[in-house]
């Protein structure tokens, strides 16, 4: 499709406005010649006079009177869109974010970063998908954040780091080894529960004991952090979780956390969002929701 040059368009609002062409010109900041070569060109696009003879001066045809509402409307529109975002009022915002994180984010850092869309974004909804098989190329389209653990990330994808975490062992209250010292051969020798997504029965912590000659069993692997907590409360297994969660299920469940007597790695965590939202000021605003709702996890935990 042939497409009109659109730099006529604010001389034919100069013209219909002014309804003269040295009017234009004036308006336009061109000379009156310029202005009236311009006119030529609008006649010949719109097959239309515009501007006809009136005694002394130039009076607007019908073409010209219909036509200037739809023009001052359109070169309204496009300076509107040429023109750079203004400040953002989150509290206006009508949206949807989907955000694809684990239990843990979602039990510890979610009541704080829902709590603060409540308060200041009611217009937006937070769509929590668990970790699955997901691949990061979901987050060119029906993925806005990525939140956890992350993988190796395609050129087109943006990260930054949230807090790095460590992992514990939690018990119930009422456990015989709740409260006596947890050596490195007492801990083997425990029951454990641990998380994994994939039912793997074997990890880092089987590495590093058998480094020390140390073997442990496996009671049970459940695929989240809370499912683990549960567990532990109707056995005397440990149940290996990420220490945020261990800290929020001790506040409101009888359990007891108990350093691992190990060298553990700690967990890297972040967020990742796929460069088309880069700059989009409601997605930076909850990205920095998230990054401050993590950072209070982290005070809280002190």
């Amino acid at each position: 499709m042939h497409l009109p040059d659109m730099n006529l368009l604010p001389a034919l609002d100069a013209l219909l406005r002014e309804g003269s062409v040295t009017g234009a010109a004036a308006r336009m900041n061109v000379s009156a010649s310029a202005m009236s070569r311009t006119l030529g060109r609008l006649r010949r696009v719109l097959g239309d006079p515009l501007l006809a003879p009136a005694g002394r001066g130039l009076t607007l045809t019908p073409r010209a009177v219909e036509l200037r509402p739809q023009v001052e409307a359109a070169l309204a529109g496009a300076l509107a869109a040429l023109r750079p975002a203004g400040p953002l009022d989150i509290a206006s915002v009508e949206r949807d974010f989907t955000l694809r994180t684990n239990d843990a984010f979602a039990v510890v850092v979610g009541p704080a970063l829902a709590e603060r869309v409540a308060r200041e974004a009611p217009g937006i909804r937070l769509r929590f998908l668990p970790e699955g098989d997901e691949d990061p190329a979901d987050l060119r389209d029906s993925v806005d954040l990525d939140i956890g653990h992350l993988p190796a990330l395609p050129h087109d994808v943006r990260s930054s780091p949230l807090a790095r975490h460590r992992y514990v062992a939690v018990c119930r209250a009422g456990a015989p080894h709740a409260e006596e010292p947890l050596s490195v051969e007492r801990f083997a020798a425990l029951p454990h529960i641990t998380v994994t997504r994939r039912g793997r029965l074997h990890g880092v912590v089987d590495d590093r004991l058998a480094g020390l000659g140390l073997a442990r069993h496996v009671l049970a692997t459940v695929p989240s952090h809370a499912s683990a907590c549960f567990l532990a409360l109707s056995s005397d297994a440990l149940a290996l979780v990420a220490a945020p969660v261990a800290a929020h299920a001790a506040r409101v469940m009888p359990l007891v956390v108990r350093d691992v007597p190990l060298s553990l790695p700690d967990v890297e965590t972040g967020m990742a969002w796929h460069v088309r939202l880069d700059n989009d000021p409601a997605h930076r605003w909850l990205r920095d929701a998230v990054t401050q709702a993590d950072r209070g996890s982290v005070s809280d935990r002190r």
